[in-house]
């Protein structure tokens, strides 16, 4: 939604959008020569999704057990590992994920996930912040004295940083790179605006911190937003990799909005 102020529009964020830009590929060609020099040349599995045949794959070279496949194929194999807790070999499966219409209080929590992932954030010092968007907490929004007070905040910031950046930008025009202008007045202008400024992160990761991640910030204990997030990535998660995350469901609270499950923790 946007509201309007003096003729310019403050668009108003309520939902994230996550969108899955990246899966792997596996090189049918060096498996099979793999499985050719091992006398394993007849093993083959049922799943054509690239992060479940490699996590197979991995976790039959832990034992070569190519030649006792377990009945029930690539689902009850990587079910198997998730009940005995074999959670390495899920580390093999990578994804790449793009996060839109998050806060930048959402990615402070999120970039603490260390271990597993990568990140790559827009930048305020290059890029102005002048049209930016705002993200609004469930709680506020369905308040409307609350949204007013709310909304004056985070339009007053969007103006300082405009006066800030202009008078920046003249401050520094003794600069000859124009580059080098922009990113001095927009880094120190960036200093007033708030939490809910909303931010895009690319963000890859392996199954297993994924799954780590989902878990505690699928919990209904997490904060709202990220929650949300978290239950965006696992319905992603699951329409691609469905024997890594189909275990997971979500519970409706009784204060509304829902959680994630899983009988498989901490794998």
């Amino acid at each position: 939604m946007a509201s309007i102020e003096n003729g310019l529009a403050t668009t108003i964020i309520r939902d994230p959008r996550v969108y899955l830009v990246g899966r792997q590929a596996v090189d049918d060609d060096a498996l099979a020569a793999f499985l050719a020099d091992h006398d394993a040349r007849h093993w083959a599995t049922d799943t054509d999704e690239a992060g479940e045949k490699l996590i197979e794959v991995a976790g039959r070279t832990c034992y070569m057990s190519f030649a006792r496949p377990r009945p029930g194929g690539n689902s009850a194999y990587v079910r198997h590992l998730l009940e005995v807790g074999h959670g390495s070999v899920l580390e093999h499966a990578v994804f790449n994920l793009i996060i839109a219409g998050v806060s930048r209080s959402l990615t402070h929590e999120l970039i603490r996930h260390r271990a597993g992932f990568g990140y790559s954030q827009l930048s305020q010092r290059f890029v102005d912040e002048s049209e930016c968007a705002f993200v609004e907490p469930e709680a506020i929004a369905e308040d409307p004295e609350l949204h007013r007070v709310w909304l004056e905040a985070v339009q007053s910031s969007r103006r300082a940083y405009r006066a800030l950046a202009d008078g920046l930008a003249a401050k520094f025009t003794h600069l000859e790179d124009r580059t080098l202008r922009r990113k001095k007045a927009r880094e120190a202008a960036r200093s007033v605006l708030p939490n809910a400024t909303e931010t895009k992160i690319f963000v890859t990761a392996n199954a297993r911190a994924l799954r780590h991640f989902i878990e505690m910030r699928g919990d209904a204990a997490a904060d709202v937003e990220i929650r949300k997030v978290a239950i965006a990535v696992l319905q992603l998660l699951q329409a691609e990799s469905p024997n890594l995350f189909g275990d997971y469901t979500l519970i409706d609270l009784p204060e509304g909005g829902q959680a994630v499950s899983t009988r498989h923790r901490k794998v």
